[in-house]
């Protein structure tokens, strides 16, 4: 009776499923921004999978994740639990915020998603085409006043670029960054600036709507479903792409970050996250591991090449 007692207690305990790890990861952004989004989308789809049993989300809003990511790296070193979402606004961030506290002093787990930037102006605008607005700004830089997020970040980067591939100085441009979509959105629709500058899904319902004008995309080839050129398509030689990642805590073992980097390969094949992708209009952009640090390197050199030419990094 015994033996047979045990052996059930063994096979139940055999058929509960294997969670690897618990996880905090830490949205280094006010909820519901994309990165608040996307550290709830592990969440859900990490827990569904069952991949991880629970899994928390903490907000450290504040510096364009550079708050964050300090308070992140001080309180978690080897700590193989916690994880931090980011990506390429923090790349700007920690550059224009001098950081003492980078990229490097976290372990690179995998590049999640990437979003492209839609340059859009209020429908009632005279600007037509891409073709329309670049001649405003080699007439007048000054006079073209781009709206969107926080300074240094992906959007205030492709504008430098535009600008760059355009031959205008790029320490002329107008840009007006916002703290949020919201605000940014509201002063586009307004009128306050010349054009807006996001990622497409902050514009894609005012633009179904009929209430902005997709001028252009920054991805090299036209996206399925969004009727508008590339910025190269429209004779601006530029690609930007706004990605995502998630990192680990600094310290950790070739082993520990072996684990987590299998949890999020897992992942990343999932059906529930290919929906995730699929309903948020994020691209698939998965990259992990060593391919993944190494890029990110470019990224990152790159990043502070453009920002010197803005003139907000030195």
């Amino acid at each position: 009776m015994k033996h047979t007692f045990l052996a059930t207690l063994f096979a139940a305990a055999i058929a509960l499923p294997a969670y690897s790890a618990d996880y905090t990861i830490m949205a280094p952004a006010a909820p519901g921004g994309g990165w608040d989004q996307t550290a709830r989308s592990l969440q859900t789809v990490l827990q569904q999978e069952g991949i991880s049993g629970n899994v928390q989300v903490q907000n450290i809003p504040g510096a364009g994740g550079t708050i964050g990511l300090a308070q992140f790296t001080s309180q978690n070193s080897g700590n193989p639990n916690a994880l931090i979402v980011g990506g390429y606004v923090m790349v700007g961030a920690i550059l224009t915020n001098k950081s003492p506290i980078t990229l490097k002093d976290v372990t690179p787990i995998a590049r999640l998603t990437g979003e492209y930037e839609a340059i859009v102006v209020p429908a009632a605008s005279d600007i037509k085409t891409l073709g329309d607005l670049v001649a405003k700004l080699k007439a007048e830089p000054g006079a073209v006043s781009w709206g969107g997020g926080s300074a240094g970040g992906t959007d205030h980067i492709a504008v430098g670029l535009i600008a760059k591939a355009a031959g205008v100085d790029p320490t002329k441009i107008n840009y007006v960054a916002f703290s949020g979509g919201g605000e940014a959105l509201a002063a586009i629709l307004g009128g306050q600036v010349t054009a807006g500058i996001s990622g497409y899904g902050e514009f894609e319902s005012q633009i179904k709507a009929g209430q902005l004008r997709l001028l252009a995309v920054s991805s090299d080839k036209r996206i399925e479903g969004i009727d508008a050129p590339t910025l190269k398509e429209a004779g601006v030689d530029v690609s930007v792409e706004n990605w995502r990642m998630v990192a680990a805590a600094p310290g950790l073992s070739a082993d520990q970050t072996a684990a987590i980097t299998a949890d999020f390969d897992k992942l990343s094949k999932s059906p529930a996250w290919q929906e995730v992708l699929k309903t948020k209009g994020w691209q698939d952009s998965y990259l992990s591991g060593d391919a993944f640090k190494a890029q990110l390197e470019k990224d990152v050199a790159a990043t502070e090449g453009i920002l010197k030419d803005i003139g907000l990094v030195q």
